[in-house]
């Protein structure tokens, strides 16, 4: 079974319904999830939030009432309601010297190569520094088509982006029964799965709250996710005082556990792509990379093929014997510019400031 004691990295969805009653914020509430956060942080465990509310805050400010709204003014709710709910979470963290950042992203931003390396970049350069980054859909530019449409899968996403090693979805139910237990006499609570099923995929239910666009259904379609990359991931109730620190004094909730963990998910993930170009390495860089190392320009003596930064490609030696697969953090055009040259002298060649290295340790299957 895991625990949050456990976790290294933790990723911690919060929706509207916890942070918002009546069109205002929950403050008493919000108070005690810093307290769990500073707890972790305390730990040396990373965290990142994936909030909701800041429609639901837009709306109580604006006066507007809760049913569906015209895509338009959600978007404006959204804008009203974000700039509150960031302050109200710097001004929790800010008696625990905890340092808060706002991160706002759509499904475009995550399956675009590009812009997914960006955002994983952007969010671990964060919490190298110690910040909690507050992720949220950018409902002010989103629109249908580029919407994840709940933050259950966004913070799923956000999970394997990152490599959390747990995901905790704090909802209106403390976990997955075998039928909804608000409507069905008898239901049986869940405590572990390993496996998602059909069966599993048939006790999910409808959203409870009015607020929450979520249900069980997006909990399992997150766990699959989080699972898939190695992520372990709790589903319990966040209502209560301090919910984290509850879980972690052994509250009921259900544990979706992988077979594996990010790190080996993130290594088989990469290991069945299909390289789209090759580069060639001396045996300098051969000797560097089977101590663990990244790759280096320095060591690239050839770059064959044509890819785009972020996309796979073979590293073979000078006897043309593959020695691995990793995604480049490079395009071939510039691969080609600064093979063979040293770190120093990047930005120099390219023009602009850029990564030291042509594909990271943790980007490299041997």
């Amino acid at each position: 079974m895991a625990t949050l004691r456990d976790a290294k990295r933790v990723v911690i969805k919060i929706g509207s319904a916890l942070l918002v009653e009546s069109g205002g914020l929950r403050k008493t509430w919000l108070t005690g999830l810093a307290e769990d956060v500073a707890m972790l942080k305390t730990r040396g465990t990373d965290v990142i939030i994936v909030s909701s509310g800041s429609i639901a805050l837009g709306r109580g400010v604006l006066k507007l009432p809760a049913a569906d709204l015209p895509l338009e003014q959600s978007q404006a709710c959204a804008s009203v309601g974000q700039i509150r709910l960031a302050r109200a979470y710097q001004d929790v963290f800010d008696p625990h010297g905890i340092i808060a950042s706002q991160v706002l992203l759509t499904l475009d931003d995550t399956e675009d190569r590009r812009r997914y390396l960006n955002a994983r970049a952007s969010l671990e350069a964060l919490v190298a520094f110690g910040v909690v980054p507050i992720v949220n859909e950018n409902d002010t530019i989103a629109t249908d088509e580029i919407r994840y449409g709940d933050n259950d899968r966004l913070a799923a996403q956000i999970a394997v982006t990152v490599g959390a090693d747990c995901l905790v979805l704090l909802s209106d139910i403390d976990g997955l029964y075998t039928a909804n237990p608000n409507t069905t006499l008898g239901a049986k609570h869940i405590a572990q799965v390993s496996e998602i099923t059909t069966d599993i995929e048939e006790m999910a239910g409808d959203p409870v709250s009015g607020l929450s666009k979520g249900g069980m259904k997006t909990k399992i379609l997150a766990a699959k996710t989080a699972m898939a990359g190695g992520c372990a991931m709790a589903i319990t109730q966040g209502a209560v005082a301090r919910p984290l620190k509850a879980l972690d004094d052994g509250a009921v909730a259900t544990w979706f556990l992988p077979s594996v963990g990010p790190k080996r998910a993130r290594k088989n993930w990469i290991g069945a792509m299909k390289p789209k170009g090759t580069l060639t390495v001396d045996a300098g860089a051969i000797r560097a990379l089977s101590k663990g190392n990244s790759l280096l320009p320095a060591g690239v003596t050839g770059v064959s093929g044509q890819f785009g930064r972020g996309e796979p490609v073979e590293i073979v030696g000078p006897d043309a014997v593959r020695i691995g697969l990793g995604l480049t953090r490079y395009t071939a055009d510039e691969a080609r510019l600064i093979k063979g040259a040293q770190t120093q002298d990047i930005q120099a060649i390219l023009g602009h400031t850029s990564r030291a290295a042509m594909i990271h340790r943790d980007d490299m299957v041997l």
